[in-house]
Order: C-alpha cells, then structure tokens, then sequence
C-alpha cells in the first residue's frame, strides 16, 4: 500500500530529471501508473468487504504513524481517483500535446494523485492533513500551470487561500481531537468517542472540520474559488473540480458521519448549507453561457446535494450519497472532457453560439448525449438509479420530507437544463459557418468520454454491478450494515416515479423554453458586487490596508522605532503582571559586604551613563560606552569569570573601534528630536530600566535551580572530557546551535564582504 501511494510521487520526481523524453508520444505511457492502481485497487476491493489496516512507524513518539486503512468507502474513492485519472492521464497526452511544460503537468497531476490517494487511506488525522495539504498545493499549481496568464494566477491564488483556510481548520481540528481523545486514529475516534462526545471543545471540532470540508467541497458561501479555477487546461477541470479534489470533503464528512452523525449541529449545519449551496449554484447555471461555468455550477450544486444527503443521516440518505458520488464522476468527468474537445477544436466555449458539431464529431456527440441523459436522472442511465435513491431518501425523512424533496426536485429541474446546454445542445442543430471546418479530433481525445459514457449505461442497466461491487462495502464502512434492498432501475409506478416524470418533464420545457444568452449573464452580473467573492475581496483587500498601515507605522525602516516599540511590548507585557503581584525580600545586609571596588566601579558606571546621555560629541559617547564596558569587565574578574571578561573586553575594544571608524565617516552631529521626543525616549528608558531591575530583584528571591548546572558540572569532564563547564556546553552539549550560529555569522560575513567588494567596483568605474 505504501509503494501503491508513493508511486505517484516517485513519478513526479522521475519526470523532473527525464520528463524532456515523454513530450511526444511517450507520454501516454504514463498513463500505466494510474490503471495499475486502478487495477491494484480493484483486486483489494475483491478481496473481500472486511476493512484492513497497512501500519508503518514514522513518528510514534509523536503518536504519527503511516496508517492506511482498506475499506469500501476508501476504495470507493481510490477506484474514482485512479480510474478517472487514467482517463485524464491518456486525454492530456493529446490535449496538451507538445506544450512546452507538458512533463511538468504530468508531475503536477502525479502528486496531486498520490495526495488523494494517501487522504482516503489515511487512518491518522495528522496524516491526513498532509496528504489534505497536498492536495492544494498541487491543484495551486495545475490551475495556475498557464502562468503566463494574470486571471490564472489569481484564481490558482484564490483556490489555495480558501482551502489553504480549511487545511489550517483541519490541523485545529485534529490536534483538538488528539488532545481530547488521546489518540489521532479517525477508527479510534468512530469506535469510541465517548470522551469527544462529553469534551466541551466538541462544538470547536465540529465547526473546525465544517469549515475543512465545505472550503474544499466548495459549499457556500466559500464555492466561489470553484468557478474561477476554470481558468486551468481542462484535464485538470476534469480531475479535480469534477471527480476528485472537491470530494475531497465530501469524504470527510463521509468519514466522520459515524462519529458525530447523532449530533444535532452535525445533521442540522449539513441540511442549511447542502441546500443552500445546491439550490444556489443550480440556479447560477441559468444565466451563464462559457460551457465550464455552466459545469463548475452544477458541480457545486452536486456538490450541495452529497452535503445535504449525508446532513440527513438516514441509511438510504448515505446509500443515496454514495451511488450519487459514482454517478456525478461518470457524467461530470464525461462533460467536462468533451467541453475541452469542443474547446480544442473550435477555439470557443460559448453555448449561446455552439450548434450542429455533431454532424463532425459523431463519437463525441453520442457520449455527451448518454452523458448529458445521466446528469439528468434519464433511463436507462445509472443517473436515473441515483436520482431515485436521492428522492427515496428525502420521502423518508420524518421531518420536513416534502420541503427536502421540493428543493431536491426543483435542483435536479434546473441540473437537467445544465446538463442538455453543455451535452446535447453543442451538437444539435445549424452549424454556424465558422464551425464547419471542424474535424473529428484524436482518439485519444474522444474515448475517455465514451468509456465514461458506457459506464453510465452498464450500471444503469445492471445496478446489480455496482451493489455488489463497491456500493455494500461502501455502505458498511460509513454506516456499518450492508445495503438491505436489491438496487434496481424500475421500481413500478410510485410516487418517486412521479417525482422523476416532473423532473424530466420541467427540464426539458426549461430547455426548449430558455436558451443561454448574453443578456442573462449581463444581468446576474449586476449582483456581482453583493456575492459572497465581492465580499471576500473587499475583506482581503481591507487586510491588505490594515497590514500595509500597520508596517509602515510600526515598520518604518528606522531603528529607533524597532527598539520602542519592542521596549513598550515588553513594558505592558511584564511590567502589569509583575507589579501587579511583586513580592521582595531582600536582605539589606548584603549590601553592607560590598568592597570599595565594587562601590567604585557602580558609581564610574552610573557616571559614564549620565555622560552618555548628556553630551552632543559622538566621540565622548563612544569613550563613555567603552568605560561602561570595560567596567563590566572588571566586575566579571571580581566574581571569578575570567572567560567573560576577556570576552567583553575583546567586544568592547572592537566595538569602540568599529563606532569610531563609522562615526569619522557621518556627517556633524545633528539635534533631529525635540523636547517633546526626548521626554518620551527619557520615560520608555526608565521605565524599562526599573522593570528589568526588579525583575533581577525577583530571581534573586527565588530558590536556587541548581539541577541543570549540576547535571553540566557532574558531566562535562566524562561525558565530554572538558574542566571548562561553560566552553563544554557550547561546543558538546549545544554544539549544534554553536554549529548554526558560526553558520548564520560565516553567511553574514560573506554579504558584507560581497556588498563592500560591490562598492569598492562601483567606486573605481565611477573615478
């Protein structure tokens, strides 16, 4: 299992060193990788319907393990990520063939493989995370992959934001569940969660990985990065936004149903905003008229509906949501794959000009129309299967039953039309002149839809294949029994055969009654400044304000504003705590032990710091500092440092000289503050001054810690074989962060050796 998930990265790697070789026609090659796992996962899910875990150490120190769990719901979605991605994989070889970057795309979508695969394998919730973290970051890159392009920048900007959001969401929500529940395992957590269940951070879970779920499975009001990530080459439109990376969340909520399924927030949060999200994007579909826009909406109402079924609970909701799940992969990735094809072979997309290609490309019309049929809930098409069981859920509901399936029946009215716009209508009717130069494309380009087409049909008219294929294990693992009924294509005439006559009926008068135009687009349009995009932003936009004020007030460039306001941080942030609560006990009797040399040494300090602060020559301040120094140093020799000593002195003596040398260079001193300025430095210096002494007052009242210098003392000499304790800590016991620290001085040394070799260049050319 470990290798069948890092095959895909190790692709990835493999591609960056030899991928100039596979832009021809060996890239199709590639696409062996995804239908061996394909494959690969097909022969597990025949195994058996018993769930099996693969477990392999990485940080069990830290409770992080490589746990990968083989169950129907894992291999569900394994079987869609890999079969899909075959499909994909050969389609790209084609569609992108010959681009320049084309290695890079195949590197691009190989990661973003292994990152589905290791989430819906992953039994660790830290585990999790990362392969969820992945999977932005390489959709960033495959909807941004024409760089070149500012409107897919932003929108490859756009969708890692909004999910990078969830992905921080994730993380909270794991380590929250970690915490509570003492492990990371998701199986721990369904078996007993017990203690979550009576956690009062149970509400801050559940919001965490709503939040999670509903920016990757583009859910209101966060859908929007969905359309704008049309903007990528249509294989990735095809992957991710139709089959994969936006199921994404679906399978959490899938995942954690049998933990908090019997939690009114869980079931009643899915309900409002599955049915706003599907009812929502369902009717933007109305009013578009680019082929992929049409399709992102729809998809995010599909989107909707799977939210809203597993917001129901019920066991024929989640039957509903898991067939529906299939359904959705075969039409969508079908529609999105012959868009791209219209797309390649006449330069547009735009439905309210596209007619009559299907008298051109007859294979590409066939499987649009089969597809278009299943996205409509159609027979004999499995879309009809999954359009049923969705109304048999809804029907069965004991609460609010007839609103759940009003809405369910006016979302799949209006997906009906979506599906004939982008389906039926491009290859139906007169072709407009400039399209009648167009060309059957590739094979490579036309039989992935029609293999997903063909699925559409064979389950649709042998359900019986995906029942007892994929759809009982699924069903097992989500609600732990298999599936009761026997799934078939008619069920006599009933009141769901009703629901499914208006279905069909109204959308097809919806489509031969409404066109996409222009005008509609223009229209929605005016609404633009109150959409949930406009609003984010606007929100992003006032962040970039506040930030931007924020560094150039606190940020300025000058160094006298750093050390204040750090001064004050420190002022407010030890000083109210500390006052608040000081407790001193000194013994004035000590003072009386303090020799002439110690008293004297005080008093040429205090002297040399009033001096400092007085004068208007540089070259007296400096003197002053250097006389402040070398005090220090005194008193080390008085207390037995020698060590410190010479070390303060050897700073000390560079520093003078270094202050000189640079200070020679300025210009005449300067008086650039005023009174008013003065006062302010003069009471932040006090201030801090007071604090820091009566902080030191405070250590000096607390007991002695002496474990750690003993541990040093008893230690050094035969551990390190070292008299000298303090030079042993530095280079044996904290050699490493003396290691870094030589390292960080060797790198600055080099700039400024660089930047003063730079000047002296530029000084010669100059003269």
């Amino acid at each position: 299992m470990l290798i069948a998930i890092l095959s895909s990265f190790i692709l990835s790697a493999i591609l960056f060193f030899v991928g100039k070789f596979i832009k021809g026609k060996w890239s199709l090659m590639l696409t062996i990788l995804p239908l061996f796992l394909f494959v690969y996962f097909f022969f597990l899910l025949s195994q058996g319907k018993e769930a099996y875990s693969f477990i392999y150490e990485w940080v069990p120190a830290l409770g992080v393990d490589l746990v990968f769990r083989v169950d129907g719901l894992s291999l569900l979605f394994a079987l869609m990520i890999t079969g899909v991605g075959a499909l994909v994989f050969a389609y790209t070889a084609n569609y992108l063939k010959g681009h320049h970057y084309l290695d890079r795309f195949y590197a691009y979508l190989s990661i973003f493989m292994g990152a589905m695969l290791g989430l819906v394998f992953s039994d660790n919730l830290i585990t999790l995370f990362i392969f969820w973290e992945l999977t932005s970051i390489s959709s960033f890159f495959l909807i941004g992959f024409n760089n070149q392009d500012s409107a897919a920048r932003k929108s490859a900007l756009m969708a890692l934001g909004i999910t990078g959001m969830g992905g921080l969401a994730l993380l909270a929500a794991a380590l929250l569940i970690g915490h509570v529940n003492g492990t990371y395992s998701i199986q721990a957590l369904i078996s007993d969660g017990s203690l979550l269940m009576e956690s009062s951070l149970l509400v801050p879970i559940i919001l965490l990985i709503f939040l999670a779920a509903f920016t990757k499975s583009a859910q209101f009001p966060f859908h929007f990065w969905l359309p704008g990530a049309m903007k990528a080459p249509t294989p990735v439109s095809t992957y991710l936004h139709s089959a994969t990376m936006v199921k994404a969340g679906i399978y959490l909520l899938l995942r954690f149903s049998p933990a908090f399924g019997e939690v009114a927030l869980w079931n009643n949060t899915l309900l409002v905003v599955g049915g706003i999200t599907m009812l929502y994007a369902a009717i933007q579909t109305l009013f578009h008229t680019d082929l992929k826009s049409i399709l992102a909406y729809s998809t995010i109402s599909a989107l909707g509906i799977l939210t809203f079924l597993i917001g129901m609970g019920t066991e024929a909701a989640i039957l509903a949501a898991l067939t529906f799940i299939i359904v959705h992969a075969l039409y969508k990735a079908a529609l999105f794959l012959i868009t791209g094809i219209i797309d390649h072979e006449t330069g547009s997309r735009d439905a309210s000009k596209l007619a009559g290609l299907g008298k051109f490309m007859l294979p590409v019309a066939i499987a649009g129309g089969i597809a278009a049929l299943s996205n409509s809930g159609i027979p004999p098409t499995v879309g009809f299967l999954g359009k049923d069981l969705i109304y048999e859920a809804a029907l069965g509901q004991t609460f609010l039953s007839a609103v759940f399936t009003a809405a369910l029946v006016i979302t799949n009215i209006l997906l009906l039309y979506a599906g004939f716009v982008v389906g039926i209508k491009p290859f139906f009717g007169r072709t407009p002149p400039e399209f009648k130069k167009v060309k059957l494309p590739s094979p490579l380009l036309y039989i992935p839809p029609i293999i997903l087409a063909v699925g559409s049909l064979a389950f649709g008219l042998f359900p019986s294949l995906l029942q007892n294929g994929i759809l009982n294990s699924a069903q097992l693992a989500v609600v732990g029994s298999e599936i009761k009924s026997t799934l078939k294509l008619w069920h006599g005439f009933n009141l769901i055969l009703l629901l499914s006559s208006i279905t069909i009926g109204s959308g097809l008068l919806l489509y031969f009654l409404m066109s996409p135009t222009d005008s509609k687009l223009k229209f929605i349009n005016k609404f633009k400044g109150i959409s949930p995009k406009t609003i984010v932003e606007k929100l992003a936009n006032l962040f970039a304000k506040l930030a931007g004020f924020y560094s150039n007030t606190l940020q300025n460039g000058y160094l006298r504003t750093y050390i204040l306001i750090i001064m004050l941080y420190f002022i407010a942030l030890i000083g109210y705590p500390m006052f608040s609560n000081i407790i001193l006990e000194l013994d004035y009797s000590e003072l009386l032990k303090l020799t002439i040399y110690e008293v004297s040494i005080m008093a040429i300090m205090v002297i040399s710091i009033l001096v400092i602060v007085s004068t208007k020559s540089r070259l007296t301040t400096i003197v002053a500092m250097g006389v402040v120094g070398y005090s220090m140093c005194l008193l080390f020799v008085f207390y037995s440092a020698p060590d410190l000593a010479m070390t303060q002195f050897l700073i000390d003596t560079l520093t003078v000289i270094l202050f000189v040398l640079v200070l020679y260079k300025l210009p005449l001193y300067l008086n650039l503050t005023g009174k008013r300025v003065k006062f302010r430095d003069g009471l932040v210096a006090i201030s801090f001054g007071i604090i820091i002494t009566f902080l030191a007052l405070m250590v000096l009242n607390e007991p002695a810690q002496k474990e750690v210098g003993d541990f040093y003392a008893s230690n050094a000499y035969t551990l390190a074989k070292g008299k000298n304790v303090v030079n042993v800590i530095l280079v044996d016991f904290r050699g490493i962060d003396t290691f870094v620290e030589i390292i960080v001085l060797s790198i600055a040394a080099i700039g400024v050796f660089g930047l003063m070799k730079l000047h002296i260049r530029r000084k010669s050319s100059s003269e």
